[in-house]
């Protein structure tokens, strides 16, 4: 699924390896945020978004 928040186009996966979600910028396959929860991964990327 893609989804959009304000500027922010992602994507949600799931890490088996590491037992995280994982936020997808779909402008930008290499950038990608972990998070415990799909709100801390979506956190984590809009502000390593915000950091570049």
């Amino acid at each position: 699924m893609t989804f959009k928040k304000e500027d922010l186009v992602y994507r949600i996966a799931f890490d088996t390896n590491t037992n995280q979600f994982m936020a997808i910028d779909s402008k930008d396959e290499q950038h990608v945020a972990y998070g415990v929860t799909i709100e801390h991964a979506i956190k984590n990327l809009n502000a390593e978004k915000t950091n570049v």
